[in-house]
């Protein structure tokens, strides 16, 4: 479209992590002139740390390989999920263009996703759930196409990593970890490859392939440099630039000083929600809410979007949730670390103060986050809880920061660990009075959770009864891969907090990813996706990349609608002439 002047573009999109580079993608090959800001020194957001999966019901690759999906078992699905918590409308739209999203991305970018064809929906007991094939794993991705570009990324978070340091596919982790079989030899292959590697070793430590959140950003942002779409990084959004009620620009400050950037035809909001705002958080979260406590990069996400939007009277919802995650607080890591799988493996427990259970501790992270707040307001005792597991879980499983004992032994972690990121006792009793636990609640737990090892049954919380508890079990351990005795001392809690991988309300939007007044009437000129919007999937989390996966749909939605708009412009602009 237009050729841009200094400071002017056809669509201007604040943020830089995976919707904000699709929409970035889509814009630019309708014919328009693109520019990202990004307030960080780093691009790719929360997308590059994360597992970068995307959920992509009815797609073309699960079809392929002779899965059953359909346009209708999807939204009856999302439908039961979502429990009313979000227009059908947006449900539809996301349904309608998910696939094609995908299907365009694939035929004419540098990104490459895989079906994981095991990952099950999260709620497998409602209708129109599959037990895989909706999740898309991003394929490793060499990033010595990027050059020195690649320092400019977001690093992957440490447990994104094999021994916090190897890519790999998230299709290869649960392969380590339910330890399928050649589970030795492909760990062994990924420590070869990265060992032998000697031209990247001589560089440093990072993995010349990025596997994962990062593989997903390095491939987009390869994509856009394929373009010559410009993104600013160390540049903050400030505030929109209004005219006759539409928005036609921002303000940001880069190097300290204030410009004003001029949008043609639209900006797209994709910088994320409010997590990093301790603020925001006690004004809109559940209480108690500690921004350390979030898994997302520490001042990335602070809701600027949000408070701007607010000032021109845009409508807003689900702000008192969140993407709920526990997490575990690690020194001297700058963002805590969420607990996804473990919580999965047998003979590990989480209990409150009272040394009870509360919930399944296998169910779905935001159902998990949700329970310690909601046990927490009966009791009062459940903010911290506490993970516990014994010497034989230690020796076998991954904790956390903690690789399993026979890879890492309490001799090679951190000293500085000990009573901090764990604590350990020869005995329940004494490790109880370590962490501040009830002692006797304690031991009544574990005499319970033995028993049900033994039945395969858990009486409480039915923990490893579906397709979604069982997909990070260990199948070696029977009758139920969920659930193992706690009976081998010494034993060992780390304390977990009701963490996030970011909050899941924001700015209300339409099917079309406009910003909409409490009218319903769009301001024009403003989109948002992602985490700067409120979720298409309402208080649920259907399943592995609920996330990323509409935040990329909606910007290829805005995207394709900024295009219509603007022709529709132009042709009324021609007929009066």
């Amino acid at each position: 479209m237009s050729t841009n002047n200094e400071n002017q573009y056809d669509v201007i999109i604040v943020g830089s992590g995976a919707g904000a580079m699709t929409a970035a993608i889509f814009a630019s090959d309708n014919g328009y002139s693109v520019l990202i800001v990004e307030k960080s020194d780093k691009y790719g957001g929360t997308s590059a740390i994360s597992g970068g999966g995307i959920w992509i019901p009815n797609n073309d690759e699960f079809k392929a390989l002779g899965g059953n999906d359909s346009y209708e078992s999807a939204l009856a699905y999302i439908e039961a999920a979502s429990n009313g918590s979000v227009a059908k409308s947006r449900i539809c739209a996301y349904l309608d263009n998910a696939p094609k999203m995908l299907r365009e991305l694939h035929a004419n970018t540098r990104v490459k996703l895989a079906v994981a064809d095991k990952y099950p929906d999260y709620y497998p007991h409602l209708e129109g759930s599959l037990p895989g094939g909706r999740t898309m794993d991003p394929e490793l991705f060499d990033t010595t196409c990027l050059g020195d570009e690649i320092e400019n990324q977001q690093p992957a978070s440490g447990n994104t990593l094999l021994m916090g340091k190897m890519a790999w596919t998230a299709r290869q982790a649960h392969k380590a970890v339910s330890k399928e079989r050649g589970w030795i030899f492909m760990i062994l292959g990924l420590m070869l490859r990265y060992k032998f590697d000697f031209k990247q070793r001589k560089k440093g430590r990072r993995d010349r392939r990025a596997g994962l959140g990062a593989s997903l950003v390095a491939s987009l942002r390869q994509s856009l440099i394929d373009r010559n779409v410009p993104l600013w990084r160390s540049t903050e959004f400030t505030d929109f630039v209004t005219a006759d009620n539409k928005v036609t620009g921002i303000k940001v400050l880069q190097n300290g000083k204030e410009l004003t950037l001029s949008a043609r035809y639209g900006v797209i909001m994709g910088s994320g929600g409010f997590e990093q705002n301790q603020t925001l958080r006690e004004k809109y979260l559940p209480i108690p809410s500690q921004q350390a406590w979030s898994a997302t990069p520490k001042g990335g996400n602070t809701g600027a979007a949000l408070e701007a939007g607010q000032k021109l009277g845009a409508a807003t919802d689900l702000l008192d949730w969140c993407w709920w995650t526990p997490t575990i607080k690690v020194p001297k890591e700058p963002s805590s670390r969420g607990l996804f799988a473990e919580r999965s493996f047998p003979g590990a427990i989480v209990v409150d103060g009272l040394g009870k259970r509360f919930f399944n501790e296998a169910a779905p992270y935001l159902e998990f986050g949700d329970a310690m707040y909601k046990n927490h307001e009966k009791t009062g005792n459940s903010i911290p809880a506490w993970v516990v597991f014994d010497a034989h879980f230690r020796y076998e499983y991954a904790m956390g920061p903690l690789m399993p004992g026979k890879i890492m032994p309490d001799s090679r972690a951190s000293k500085s660990w000990l009573d901090t990121v764990y604590f350990k006792a020869d005995s329940l009793e004494a490790l109880a009075q370590k962490i501040n636990v009830d002692a006797a609640g304690l031991a009544d737990t574990v005499e319970k959770m033995n028993g049900y090892a033994k039945t395969g049954i858990d009486a409480e919380f039915a923990r490893g009864n579906n397709v979604f508890d069982r997909y990070y079990g260990d199948p070696k351990v029977k009758p139920n891969p969920c659930l193992a005795p706690i009976s081998k001392g010494p034993y060992y809690a780390m304390m977990i907090n009701p963490g996030d991988i970011g909050t899941k309300g924001g700015l209300l939007t339409n099917d079309s990813a406009q910003v909409v007044r409490p009218s319903g009437e769009p301001i024009e000129g403003l989109y948002a996706i992602g985490n700067a919007s409120s979720s298409v999937m309402g208080t649920s989390y259907p399943g592995a990349g609920s996330t990323i996966g509409p935040a990329m749909t909606f910007g290829y939605i805005a995207a394709n609608h900024i295009a219509k708009m603007s022709t529709d412009e132009f042709q009324k602009a021609e007929s009066v002439k």
